[in-house]
């Protein structure tokens, strides 16, 4: 007798969905790291170094002093009854514990919450986005998620009713949208970015792009813009987003703004300016352009990833179009507390006269710094290597160089059945530990070869890193030579 469930017969949506960050290289190279461990020197190298994924923590990042000490004393308020608790804990994080526990209803971080998070912590959040913009926020117009994913999701269900709907997004692209529009079943409607521009994203490509899927019978809903970029790491320019908030007013787009490296700026000649400003900017009301922005507390300086925090603030809906968001966010009762509490922490972080605000803003500094020197080192080593020509980094956590791989290494790709970058980050895996992300699984524009690797390793490693990297560069390029 058949298999009850086999691959054959399980949804087709599933088996169309990638996710190329935690995808054959990154599982290639745990089984490595457990080689590593049972039979240490087995392999030329002595750890894997994953630049695979924007994970800042478990690379070595440490987390914000002020931010942990708030949620250890919410977690365990009974630290606050305790008279050493003044020896150990600044004044400013007790006095925002206690503020925080006085708006969850009977001080229990272990209860559910509302089904778009507590109320007192989205009042805070829609402080920090009115100081922010220069413009009011509203708590009821904030949905609180476990990490941005969550909302990205939601919106899809929302907006794709059947393979016809379909959603304009960047290529390259975080292959989180590839993969909730595929899941979905709606189609992805791909928009390039200018990689001879710096990634620059041109309107007219844009209008192309959606005139040739309507051509085609697709109802395109949505615009999704990611900035500061994943994986391109531009930095959009305050006229260019004026002109992508016009084009979605006038074709009728929803647009949905992944705006969660907002703090991560690498240039002095750049800034982040949120959509919801720039709607605002232009006269825009609720009445004119349906908008969701969303926020992680995985990224910035905080690196909260495991901490699943964020949130999605949407503008521009009707009464009936939220009270079906709501429904859908009902289904998964609330987020996690703790990054309920860490969102309306980074959104209303320690100000000048805290006790913890020098700690604090030299702790934020230096990641920030550290960041943009890594950024940096390794923009310069991958423009060195011949074979691969590299943008500026000008924000996020990532690089995506361009590589020029010889056609003796294209077609030993075709041989083992791979894409040309897969097969070199396959190569630069096993001869160096290091892991990166082929750009076939991010989407490029055709015949062109590129990897992503994060700027995260701990600074003292990248000399390392760069050095590892260079000598199987010119190893492989030599092997392959046309």
């Amino acid at each position: 007798m058949a298999a009850t469930v086999a691959v054959e017969n399980l949804n087709p949506k599933v088996l169309k969905c990638e996710y190329a960050v935690r995808g054959e290289i990154v599982i290639h190279a745990q089984r490595l790291q457990q080689q590593l461990q049972t039979q240490p020197g087995s392999l030329p190298f002595d750890e894997i170094l994953y630049c695979n994924i924007g994970n800042p923590q478990s690379l070595g990042q440490q987390p914000v002093t002020f931010f942990r000490e708030v949620l250890a004393l919410c977690d365990h308020p009974y630290l606050l009854q305790r008279d050493e608790i003044k020896s150990l804990f600044s004044a400013d994080s007790i006095s925002r514990a206690k503020q925080i526990l006085a708006s969850i209803p009977g001080k229990a971080t272990g209860a559910y919450s509302h089904s778009q998070g507590i109320k007192g912590l989205r009042d805070t959040i829609a402080a920090g986005i009115t100081s922010r913009d220069g413009f009011p926020a509203n708590a009821d117009d904030i949905f609180l998620t476990d990490g941005a994913s969550p909302g990205v999701h939601l919106m899809m269900q929302l907006l794709i009713r059947n393979e016809k709907d379909g959603i304009l997004v960047p290529i390259p692209q975080y292959p989180l949208y590839s993969a909730s529009i595929a899941l979905h079943g709606g189609a992805l409607v791909p928009y390039y970015l200018n990689e001879s521009t710096g990634w620059g994203l041109e309107i007219s490509d844009v209008k192309k792009q959606l005139e040739d899927a309507r051509s085609k019978g697709i109802d395109v809903r949505a615009l999704v813009v990611i900035n500061p970029g994943n994986p391109t790491g531009q930095v959009l320019a305050e006229e260019n987003q004026y002109d992508i908030v016009k084009f979605c007013k006038n074709e009728g787009l929803v647009l949905l703004a992944d705006e969660v490296y907002q703090e991560n700026i690498y240039v002095d000649n750049k800034k982040f300016h949120s959509f919801k400003k720039i709607v605002r900017s232009l006269g825009y009301g609720e009445e004119d352009l349906p908008l969701v922005s969303y926020q992680s507390v995985s990224k910035g300086y905080y690196g909260e990833c495991g901490k699943r925090g964020g949130y999605m603030e949407i503008t521009g809906f009707s009464a009936p179009v939220r009270e079906q968001i709501y429904k859908i966010a009902s289904v998964n009762l609330c987020s996690n507390i703790s990054g309920q509490i860490l969102a309306s922490l980074i959104m209303n972080p320690p100000k000048a006269g805290d006790e913890s605000y020098a700690s604090y803003k030299a702790e934020k500094d230096g990641i920030i710094a550290s960041l943009t020197r890594r950024a940096k080192s390794l923009e310069d080593a991958f423009n060195k290597l011949d074979g691969i020509t590299c943008n500026e980094a000008e924000g996020a956590m990532y690089l995506f160089p361009q590589l020029s791989l010889p056609q003796k290494a294209i077609q030993a790709a075709k041989a083992a059945n791979k894409a040309p970058d897969a097969f070199y980050a396959l190569r630069l895996l096993e001869s160096t530990g290091i892991v990166v992300v082929p750009g076939s699984g991010f989407g490029q524009v055709p015949g062109t070869w590129h990897f992503r690797c994060t700027i995260l390793p701990q600074e003292e490693k990248i000399p390392a890193i760069i050095s590892r990297f260079k000598v199987f560069h010119e190893a492989f390029m030599a092997e392959y030579h046309d």
